[in-house]
């Protein structure tokens, strides 16, 4: 008879390749990574505030009308 740990080797694959705890690491750094760069990204995001200008041939008092009451730009 033999152990379990025995047949548990001899069931291992000496030819299989595993990412094993270095895999995991690189993945988990990945991760980390890519989440401090979204956080960072949208805390920049966040601060940004931006006005249209507005259009070449509109007069600018069509235009502060216009952006006041949220109605469309008139075409030209």
């Amino acid at each position: 008879m033999h152990p379990a740990g025995v047949e548990l080797l001899a069931a291992l694959d000496t030819n299989k390749v595993t990412p094993g705890i270095l895999g995991f690491l690189v993945f988990a750094a990945l991760g980390a990574g890519t989440w401090w760069i979204l956080k960072s990204m949208n805390r920049s995001l966040g601060k940004v505030d931006f006005v249209e200008a507005p259009e070449p041939g509109q007069l600018p008092e069509q235009a502060t009308a216009a952006e006041s009451t949220g109605e469309p730009k008139p075409q030209p």
